[in-house]
């Protein structure tokens, strides 16, 4: 194992313990001293996504983490959260104990625990996944939203507006999102 440190290839583990998805390792690098944990997880049977058009490609962790990071981009989650979504969706695929799943199912996978995890970041990935053509696309997915209550993290965050706001913007997203320019000047 090299170290991501100083390079050098020896190092030395100073304590293992079982996690869910295999083994982590505390190592301390022989030449720099510096300490780094690395995991060790059982590599299972190549795993298959057929696409939408056919094609069959390789499932890859990193897309599937990249895609994830990327709707959640900015999104005060905590730490680990993502990877954990992608250790949960990947454990799931794993358990079918198919070697091909669609690519459908991993994207509703993805849309169920974001859908959990963070309102924003689901929006934002059910905005290219299900690829709304139109604001009211958009509409429908967030009233679907409404019902169900704020995921665990965002009941302590604070509303963007107040709710008063929120009720006075509402015509705007009737309108198609645009605004007129009202003046507040009596005169006109």
């Amino acid at each position: 194992m090299k170290c991501p440190y100083c390079g050098h290839e020896d190092s030395r583990v100073m304590d293992s313990r079982t996690v869910e998805e295999g083994i982590r390792r505390r190592r301390e690098c022989l030449r720099c001293g510096r300490r780094f944990t690395t995991y060790e997880r059982v590599l299972s049977t190549s795993l298959m996504v057929i696409k939408k058009d056919g094609r069959r490609e390789a499932f890859q962790r990193d897309k599937l983490l990249s895609g994830i990071r990327k709707a959640c981009e900015k999104r005060p989650l905590p730490t680990g959260a993502i990877e954990g979504v992608v250790d949960d969706i990947e454990g799931e695929l794993h358990r079918m104990g198919k070697s091909e799943v669609p690519s459908s199912v991993v994207g509703e996978l993805v849309m169920e625990r974001l859908r959990a995890l963070d309102h924003i970041a689901y929006i934002r990935f059910a905005s290219v996944y299900r690829q709304f053509g139109d604001l009211e696309d958009v509409r429908r997915e967030v009233e679907s939203l409404s019902g169900n209550g704020k995921p665990a993290h965002a009941k302590a965050q604070l509303s963007l507006l107040p709710e008063g706001d929120l009720l006075r913007a509402e015509p705007l997203l009737s309108m198609g999102g645009r605004r007129r320019r009202v003046s507040r000047n009596p005169k006109g």
